[in-house]
């Protein structure tokens, strides 16, 4: 079971509107290393979801292997929510 503060974490970008309130938002709760953490895995998730082979991906992001597989772990058998949101966004 989520902790409330999970919860209150959960309510916070649920109430997010706008591309602009999420750049607010992500630029103030995550450090500069983290949100180009974050968006690194998102673009390697988007790659993998269109078929791109782990070490091409690998290649073209300049990242290590484990954090591609990491990533393909997650879009296979994590919650659904990479996929859930890259057929939202007509990602994948």
């Amino acid at each position: 079971m989520p902790s409330p503060a999970f919860r209150d974490l959960q309510k916070l970008f649920a109430s997010v509107r706008n591309e602009r309130e999420a750049e607010m938002l992500l630029t103030d709760i995550l450090t500069p290393r983290e949100l180009a953490s974050v968006a690194e895995r998102w673009q390697l998730v988007q790659l993998l979801a269109r078929g791109v082979k782990q070490r091409e991906v690998k290649k073209k992001l300049k990242i290590s292997i484990s954090k591609v597989t990491r990533g393909s772990r997650m879009l296979k058998g994590g919650s659904g929510g990479f996929a859930y949101f890259l057929k939202k966004l007509k990602k994948a």
